[in-house]
């Protein structure tokens, strides 16, 4: 692993959620996070850009349904792929997860080309992280570690 690019991951990813904290905390959801709409400029400093898509999220009274076709399909969370009308922030954060893991790897991690198949992949992607979880707590309920 490279140190430096490691930082940097970090560095990005501590500035990414710090932008998001302040849009939801104000009740505003983006709805389009990816790589293409993070901004950084030389210096190192990432800007969320491209409120496009953006809407209010928690907003009392407004019980309209929202759309579910928003979020580039690559980033968008299963919920909205599943049609979700109602939903909130969290949409958001699937995306940043996301670009967190394009981040590490270098290209996407989820790369359907059309809904069915971004459907497909996400579902076996799901399952391989609760597998890999389950594992995990057994193996530490076995070793007799707290949980």
């Amino acid at each position: 692993m490279n140190v430096a690019l490691d930082l940097q991951i970090k560095c990005y990813m501590k500035q990414l959620l710090s932008g998001l904290d302040h849009c939801h905390a104000r009740g505003v959801m983006h709805r389009d996070i990816k790589g293409s709409n993070l901004l950084v400029n030389n210096e190192g400093i990432l800007k969320v850009a491209d409120f496009g898509l953006a809407n209010f999220c928690n907003a009392s009274g407004n019980k309209q349904p929202l759309t579910s076709r928003v979020v580039t399909l690559w980033y968008r969370p299963p919920e909205l792929l599943l049609g979700a009308t109602e939903y909130g922030a969290s949409v958001d954060l699937w995306s940043v997860g996301c670009v967190f893991a394009e981040l590490l790897i270098g290209k996407p991690v989820l790369q359907g080309r059309t809904e069915v198949t971004h459907k497909l992949l996400s579902c076996k992607y799901m399952l391989h992280v609760a597998s890999y979880l389950w594992i995990l707590y057994i193996a530490l309920f076995l070793l007799g570690e707290k949980i």
